[in-house]
């Protein structure tokens, strides 16, 4: 078991964790708050373009960990897959934009397409991207998602299957991210975050509610569900990990409510709970 969290200095939020904010408000409100880390969803950084979000971003007092999200690779068409490739060569301009070392990857699955396709597809989708974001000095996370999204949002599932595909492009700018509420289930958890070792590149926090009311928006604050958080993290780092500890909660309870207060209940759950 880890050490017990005495402070916030490891931690990032995730801008869709604060999902109202806009990146302005975002960055105010972390900075604010005490919290160093920040995680930039693409959407956030619409508004502004990602040269002056940058601007903002490097004005700011935090710390930008990652960019998400990538991915959505596969397609029915060749046209389709090739614009999906595009779209993620755009990310890494966005991600050196805002001065972003690592790009996630929710790497996308067609209702109807067997997984062994998506699967084909999304390994050859990465390493079509991978020598771009390599150039650039840009990092590919690729997170495997909670099998209830296999249809349309991942045909990657296990981290075991994100290792595979990290072993077989065997590039030092692939890695995968350990997301808590996606991979908890998994028996063989403790084993496949051993085996890529130091290749996770990021390591994302929430909780698992039960019941779960929507199985995209209500994610649970820290110590609100069944994860084994503590453990996890262990795990993580355990393997040479030192990187932030990412929350990402998407919650459509938490985003009806206050912001600010939204955020000093998330650092005194992560002491706590993390």
């Amino acid at each position: 078991m880890p050490k017990n969290i005495t402070d916030h200095s490891n931690l990032c939020l995730h801008t869709m964790t604060t999902k109202p904010w806009s990146l302005r408000e975002a960055i105010d409100g972390y900075e604010k708050a005490g919290v160093p880390g920040i995680t930039v969803w693409r959407q956030h950084l619409e508004p502004y373009g990602p040269e002056e979000a940058g601007k903002m971003l490097r004005g700011s007092g935090l710390h930008v960990v990652s960019l998400c999200r990538g991915g959505f690779f596969p397609a029915d068409t060749a046209e389709g897959r090739q614009a999906n490739i595009d779209d993620n060569r755009k990310a890494v301009d966005e991600a050196v934009a805002i001065g972003a070392p690592l790009i996630v990857l929710v790497c996308g699955a067609v209702p109807g397409m067997p997984l062994v396709e998506g699967r084909k597809q999304i390994l050859d989708g990465i390493a079509k991207v991978l020598p771009y974001a390599a150039a650039a000095n840009v990092k590919l996370a690729i997170e495997p998602l909670h099998p209830m999204y296999a249809d349309s949002r991942s045909a990657v599932n296990t981290l075991a299957q994100a290792n595979d595909m990290v072993e077989a492009l065997a590039s030092p700018f692939l890695g995968v991210t350990v997301d808590v509420y996606h991979l908890w289930w998994d028996p063989d958890l403790a084993n496949q975050i051993a085996r890529a070792g130091n290749t996770i590149f990021s390591f994302h926090l929430c909780d698992w509610r039960t019941p779960t009311r929507d199985i995209l928006n209500d994610r649970g604050l820290m110590g609100e569900g069944c994860i084994n958080l503590r453990e996890i993290r262990g795990w993580v780092e355990a393997q040479g990990f030192s990187g932030y500890d990412e929350v990402e909660i998407f919650s459509t309870e938490y985003w009806a409510g206050d912001q600010a207060a939204f955020v000093e209940r998330i650092k005194a759950a992560y002491l706590k709970h993390c």
